[in-house]
Formats: structure tokens, sequence, C-alpha cells
């Protein structure tokens, strides 16, 4: 074989090597361009398998299960901004995919639409941010770090030098780390997007932290970036010695009593995608507002510390309390304008998770709303208008009082 011909079929095999390696990447770059196209996106929030690799927690071996109350039905309409929105219009325009309410522990309404079933998964999005707050509070009352004052770096010193340098864990918590993180889901060269593609290509979430510069001071501003949940995740698996997965499994899925397995997205390695890609059940989603509602306890058993819970949905700060323009923001948790002390977890394309105490009531709802990042606060305020009107029904009911179901 001449020199040529030896040069061209090294090059053959380089090139047959690169296409193996890389194809698997290039398909799933493919695929995160087309996550949310209309024609796609239902398909892609109930089969995320189909586009990532995932690690599974395995339903509880006490599973929880609710019981049945009194039905109601879904409000034919609902009042926003002064204007009626016609319930199914809504739902069909957003493309829902489940509503769950909840009323002293009890189910009183359950549907699920486009494919979506009781033992099927549907990604959270951000509501899993909701979630790793939670596991941040067990972890300290299990002692697994020491303080929530403490800076991040103490526990996760790869973070030194990063915009994260000296940030305190409770601003990090509170979405006011003052790092520089553009979250704009319609730009396609934003942080968030951009992170989307570093993943799909095999990139790694904690060195993407890592890369971060700060913007204003910590503790100042409330600036919501998903890459602060995913250095909480970060310092959980460095203090617990154990994935998001294995903690999660043992410390909340398994307690709580989920009845159906759960998932989280990984990147290649092996890291959770824990700003937003937790995988459930709509009724083991309502059995984290269930917890909540109850001060963190499960019967006799205190998953979540109680004044955790109380904290989490508590701004203590200027710049994290709720106006008539802006939602208020806690541990994780949003909570709007309005004197019941409401609080959601909420998720992009249209994920919620409700509680309003007062009425013992958590309302789960799921999306796949391709047009969500065009009118983004219309659309939540919207959602928000209708868990309102779903309150106020049972409010007027015990008490002739019903909640403001405007859009503060």
């Amino acid at each position: 074989m001449t020199l040529r011909r030896k040069v061209i079929a090294a090059t053959s095999i380089v090139l047959v090597a690169l296409a193996v390696l890389w194809s698997p990447r290039l398909a799933r770059l493919y695929r995160v361009n087309h996550l949310f196209d209309e024609d796609r996106i239902v398909e892609n929030f109930l089969h995320v398998e189909r586009v990532f690799p995932l690690s599974t927690m395995t339903a509880s071996p006490d599973p929880l299960r609710f019981g049945r109350g009194t039905e109601i039905d879904r409000p034919a309409s609902f009042e926003y901004e002064g204007k009626t929105v016609d319930t199914e219009a809504y739902f069909d325009a957003t493309q829902v995919t489940g509503l769950l309410v909840l009323k002293d522990g009890r189910i009183v309404l359950e549907d699920y639409y486009r494919g979506f079933a009781e033992e099927g998964h549907h990604i959270s999005w951000s509501m899993a941010k909701s979630f790793v707050s939670a596991l941040v509070g067990i972890a300290l009352d299990d002692r697994a770090f020491g303080s929530i004052e403490d800076p991040v770096t103490l526990y996760v010193p790869e973070l030194k030098g990063s915009g994260y340098d000296g940030v305190r864990i409770k601003d990090i918590l509170q979405m006011s780390s003052g790092v520089l993180f553009d979250e704009d889901y319609g730009d396609f060269d934003s942080d968030i997007n951009r992170l989307g593609r570093v993943l799909a290509l095999g990139g790694s979430l904690d060195e993407f932290a890592a890369s971060l510069g700060n913007e204003v001071p910590p503790g100042t501003r409330n600036h919501y970036v998903s890459i602060d949940t995913q250095v909480l995740a970060m310092l959980l698996v460095r203090v617990t010695g154990r994935s998001i997965t294995e903690y999660m499994q043992e410390k909340l899925w398994h307690p709580l009593g989920m009845e159906y397995p759960g998932s989280w997205v990984l990147d290649d390695d092996g890291m959770e995608l824990a700003f937003g890609t937790l995988n459930a059940s709509l009724r083991d989603y309502a059995k984290l507002g269930w917890l909540y509602l109850n001060g963190g306890r499960r019967d006799s058993v205190q998953i979540v510390p109680a004044d955790w819970v109380r904290a989490s949905v508590t701004p203590d700060a200027p710049h994290l309390l709720p106006t008539d323009s802006k939602w208020g923001y806690g541990y994780q948790w949003w909570i709007p304008s309005g004197p019941d002390g409401e609080f959601m977890a909420v998720g992009i394309r249209g994920q919620f998770i409700y509680v309003y105490p007062r009425l013992g009531l958590v309302i789960v709802k799921t999306a796949a709303n391709h047009d969500y990042t065009n009118d983004q606060p219309r659309y939540t305020r919207t959602d928000l208008a209708l868990f309102r009107t779903i309150a106020a029904g049972f409010a007027a009911d015990s008490t002739g009082v019903a909640p403001t179901t405007g859009d503060t």
C-alpha cells in the first residue's frame, strides 16, 4: 500500500471513529434544539427519556395514597384582567396535560389530557427547584453542613474565583447570588440556552457554573437564574457524598410516599440537572405541596424541618417581598402578592404546584405551552387567576369570603 493510501485509510478510520463518538451527541443536540417545537413539545415533556439519559428513584415502599373527596368541576371560565377566559379554550391553546386539586388531603379533581396518565411522568422544569430546596433543608438538619450563612465556596472550593466566590448559601437559595446569567429562553444566545447546548454536546454543568462572573453584590437583588439551583445541587453532592438521586430517594422520595418512580436528567458526568429536570407523576408532585402545607410532616415523621418550611415561603428582605407587579421569593418558592400566604413552585411552559394554606388547598398543573416564552408574565398570571378561582369556590362554601382572583 502506498503512503498516500495509508494516509487516506488512517484518516478514514479517524473520521469514522469521530462520527461514532459524536453521532449520539449530535442527535441529542438536534433533539434539544427541537425540544419545544409545537408538534413535538407534548411528547418530549411526557417522554424525556427519549432525549436525555436519566437516573431513577424507585417508588416508595410505603406509598402515600390520597383519598377521594367530594368531586368538583373544573371552572368553565375565570376572570383575568377584567376579561373572561374560557377554560377549555385556554387549556387547548396552552396544551395543558394535567390538573389535580387536593383539598384537605383528598383529591377532588384529577384530569389528564394529551396522552398524560396517572402513572405517567411529566417533566417539572423549575418546579424541581423547590424539591432541591427541601433537600438543602434536610441536609442542614442532618448537619451535613454548618449554616446557610456560610459561603458556598467553603464546601464547593472549585467555585473559588467565580461569581460564586464568597456568596452565602442563603443568597443562592433566594436567587440573590449576584451572578451574571441571562435566563431569557426566547434568546438563542442567552446563558440558559447556551447551558442547554453545553449539556447536549456533553459538557459539564459544574464547569459551566464555575465559568460565570459576578454582576451585582450578593444579597441585594432578586434575579432569577437557574444556575443558582445547580450550585445548590453541587453543594448537596459535596456535603452528603451522594448523588442528588440517591439522597433524594432516601430522604424525601421514599419517606414522602411517592407512588411512582421518579427520575432526573443527567449530564455526561452523571450530574443531575437539578435546576429543572425532575420527572414525576401528577400525584407525586402534589405530595410536595401537601408536605409543605403540613409543615414538613407526614403523620408522625418530620421529613423537612418545620422551621425550614416556614422560612422557605417567607420573604425576609426588601428585594424579596412581593409587590403588585412582582411576585416575592423565598427558598426556591414563589410568593404572590396577597394576604393569605399562598406560595408556588413554578416551571416554564406551564408547570405549577400552588398551595393555599388557609383552605388546605394544593393545585398541580402541568402543560406543554410552546408559546410560553413569547408572553411569560401573562401566562403565569393567568394560571394564578385560575387557581384563585378554584380556591374562591372553596372559600365561598366555607366562609362566604372569596380570595382575590386578580392578576397580582
